[in-house]
């Protein structure tokens, strides 16, 4: 068995992506998706499994598990602080299932050129998020979740964390 050497970010987005697809899948599935190559998937759930939060099959997410490190563990682990202000998707409070909720004056977006909105970049969990967001809106709600807990703001957390106990558990 391979020692675990800690988790990365992109264990997150796929961790994520298995609790939306609906089914069995494969881990070509997951690679094509995510736009990650097999090896990527296949060490991501390698360290999920060693880290506990996900079954010996790779197949079944701990749901209980993750909540527990999305919730105390993520923003100490992948904390996020805004860059320039870019082009790009909208994310954290400035995605649409949260702008309603808050008022601000800044916005937050993943950097990319075909984006709907300026603001100040957040760097994605992984470089493929952009991409796997314009094909998964559950992900998509997900991710700008988590990035609402990586941005570590008090006043949007309760609802992000409601969002994903709710998509979670």
């Amino acid at each position: 068995m391979k020692a675990h050497n800690g988790m990365r970010p992109q264990d997150i987005v796929i961790l994520l992506k298995i609790l939306t697809i609906n089914g069995n899948w494969q881990y070509r599935d997951l690679s094509s998706s995510l736009s990650m190559s097999l090896s990527e998937i296949s060490g991501s759930l390698n360290r999920s499994f060693l880290a506990g939060l996900i079954d010996e099959s790779r197949k079944n997410v701990f749901r209980q598990s993750l909540m527990e490190f999305i919730e105390h563990g993520l923003h100490y682990v992948f904390p996020q602080h805004p860059g320039t202000v870019v082009t790009g998707i909208p994310t954290a409070h400035s995605y649409e299932v949260f702008n309603h909720h808050f008022k601000s004056d800044e916005n937050y977006v993943w950097p990319d050129e075909s984006g709907s909105m300026r603001g100040l970049s957040i760097t994605p969990l992984y470089k493929g998020v952009t991409m796997a967001v314009k094909h998964d809106k559950k992900l998509y709600s997900l991710l700008a979740a988590i990035d609402i807990i990586r941005l570590g703001k008090t006043r949007e957390l309760a609802l992000a964390l409601e969002v994903l106990k709710k998509n979670i558990l």
